[in-house]
């Protein structure tokens, strides 16, 4: 991986970060998920994974640290994987549809992250149920994130395509 490619995850990671710390006040509306969704899409499903992890790490090295890491970033593993793959496959796919798949991993988050009560002891059913409207406001921010993001940083990932195309034939 490239200098370049690691700085612009980087530099995502860290605006994923800030992102979910300005928006912590607000039940499950953060743009973490959109900006993962968005850099797996351009980027690929590694570029995917690491920003799952760091944003993961560190902002919850801010906001506290528990069992429910480990669950995060396998979530949002998942979906910048996900994500990663339509990209490779579908690469013109719209901002329209690829809100469509945000909506759906916020509701993906929120199950596996319902799983970490299943895995300590804890019923699955009433905690899940009882965490559906967050999750919904989870799938709504991300539908919402992506169409006002994607244009931006798509332009971002355009210049970056650009700029490699160019050193890879040097």
């Amino acid at each position: 991986m490239k200098t370049y490619k690691l700085t612009l995850i980087a530099m995502l990671a860290s605006l994923a970060v800030a992102g979910r710390m300005a928006l912590s006040t607000v039940p499950n509306v953060q743009p973490v998920t959109a900006i993962i969704i968005i850099a797996g899409f351009w980027l690929g499903p590694l570029a995917g994974i690491i920003i799952a992890f760091l944003t993961t790490f560190v902002s919850n090295m801010l906001l506290g640290m528990g069992v429910w890491t480990v669950w995060q970033i396998a979530a949002w593993s998942i979906i910048g994987v996900t994500a990663g793959w339509i990209g490779k496959l579908w690469p013109n796919t719209p901002a329209w549809l690829l809100s469509g798949y945000g909506f759906f991993s916020g509701l993906f988050f929120g199950f596996i992250l319902s799983l970490t009560m299943r895995a300590v002891g804890q019923p699955f059913w009433p905690y899940y149920l009882a965490g559906l409207p967050m999750d919904i406001n989870h799938a709504i921010s991300n539908t919402a994130f992506i169409l006002i993001l994607s244009p931006i940083l798509g332009a971002l990932f355009q210049r970056y395509n650009k700029r490699n195309a160019i050193t890879n034939i040097s």
